[in-house]
């Protein structure tokens, strides 16, 4: 059997927490606090600065794959570490951007090195330093780095009053050398030890370590599955994210809008909480079902009740809910089907299939809007969420031993 240390190490976990709460709080959350300051500068529209960001997500999707498989066969920790560097140097060059021009490719750099650096890399990471246990040690992760954007809205904000928007990026390149570029090369050297002490022991295939899925025909098929639900998940997440407040001011909330969208954070963070506290026998696939289903609800809640405030509220809290435990089951729900082996490549995929849709998401949803009423544009993004619902069921279905 496993070796009695063979779950990853809480200080491991803790260390890559605050990782991806830097990692995700400078690379992601930063941007759209000091897009105002970066259009004025470089004289563009605010709307052509966040379309070079979903042309920036989107590249990298494409390299989310690769960066998968490296994991796999380099160790997560060996990517992560010159992943560290790049981000670094990617936030410098954005900072120091002469135009346009070498401002987008420097947003394009910042979302390849994303790829090496937060979530997708991160549960490998986790999986490669402790097999056993793994799905938990990731809900712990996730529940750590879901204080990303509560520290770095207001933290970006505070020293936006200070500093340019340039400064802001060459403290957060700063950041990542200090802070995440020596944690992830403990970890490397961590991760060597350990994989070494696994061999050198005597090992058995537990019965949860077992895949839930491993006919080559049926592994294609629930994989496809899969691709197909987190596309669908990402596509609703992104489009309402993106729009929650003026969406919100828009159905009759007025300035309220801000503050009731104010609890999407601590929902995400309760969810991923009550998980961790009452969803350790509950199957990941059952856990992604209930994740898009909260999202169908909210989507529901919010078209039936606004401007009800009851109705909004409950909208907020369900999709923060659902979005929460979203997190979760990217990186849990793999482990569960296909087991470890290629776990970080199709981890990419996963997160390839996600970013993609999240990237056109936005564009979508805004042309639905202009094209119909608010109302309508919402019953079209629950019916997307519920079809997200019903792929889940098939895999939850498909995959029972």
């Amino acid at each position: 059997m496993h070796p009695p240390d063979a779950k990853a190490p809480p200080l491991a976990i803790w260390a890559l927490g605050l990782t991806q709460i830097v990692g995700y709080g400078t690379l992601y959350y930063s941007f759209a606090i000091l897009v105002p300051a970066m259009a004025a500068e470089l004289a563009l529209p605010e709307q052509w600065v966040f379309a070079a960001f979903s042309g920036a997500l989107l590249a990298g999707s494409l390299l989310a794959p690769t960066a998968g498989r490296w994991a796999d066969r380099h160790g997560a920790g060996r990517v992560m570490a010159p992943g560290s560097l790049a981000a670094a140097a990617a936030l410098g060059a954005c900072a120091l951007a002469p135009g346009p021009a070498s401002f987008v490719a420097a947003l394009a750099a910042m979302q390849l090195a994303a790829c090496f650096v937060l979530y997708s890399t991160a549960f490998v990471a986790i999986v490669q330093l402790g097999p056993q246990g793994a799905q938990r040690s990731i809900i712990h992760l996730t529940l750590i780095a879901g204080f990303a954007s509560s520290l770095f809205w207001p933290l970006t904000t505070a020293l936006h009053a200070q500093l340019t928007w340039r400064e802001v990026y060459l403290v957060y390149a700063g950041l990542n050398l200090l802070v995440c570029l020596p944690v992830h090369a403990w970890l490397t050297r961590l991760s060597r030890r350990r994989i070494a002490s696994f061999a050198a022991g005597p090992r058995t295939t537990l019965p949860a370590d077992a895949p839930a899925v491993s006919d080559p025909a049926r592994v294609r098929l629930v994989f496809a599955l899969v691709l197909a639900a987190f596309a669908l998940e990402g596509f609703v997440l992104s489009a309402m994210l993106v729009h929650m407040v003026p969406l919100l001011g828009a159905l009759g909330l007025g300035a309220a809008a801000a503050l009731v969208a104010t609890l999407f954070g601590p929902s995400q963070v309760a969810s991923r909480l009550i998980n961790m506290v009452f969803g350790g026998r509950l199957r990941q696939a059952v856990l992604a079902v209930i994740s898009a289903g909260l999202l169908t609800l909210g989507l529901t809640a919010l078209v039936t009740g606004a401007p009800w405030l009851p109705g909004v509220v409950a909208f907020v809290i369900l999709f923060g809910l659902g979005s929460g435990l979203a997190s979760i089951v990217g990186g849990t729900l793999p482990l569960e089907l296909f087991g470890r082996d290629g776990y970080g490549a199709r981890l990419g995929w996963i997160t390839a299939a996600r970013q993609f849709s999240s990237a056109f998401a936005p564009f979508a949803f805004a042309f639905v809007m202009a094209q119909s009423t608010a109302a309508a544009s919402l019953w079209s993004l629950a019916a997307i969420a519920a079809a997200a619902v019903a792929t889940f069921v098939v895999i939850a279905s498909v995959s029972r031993r």
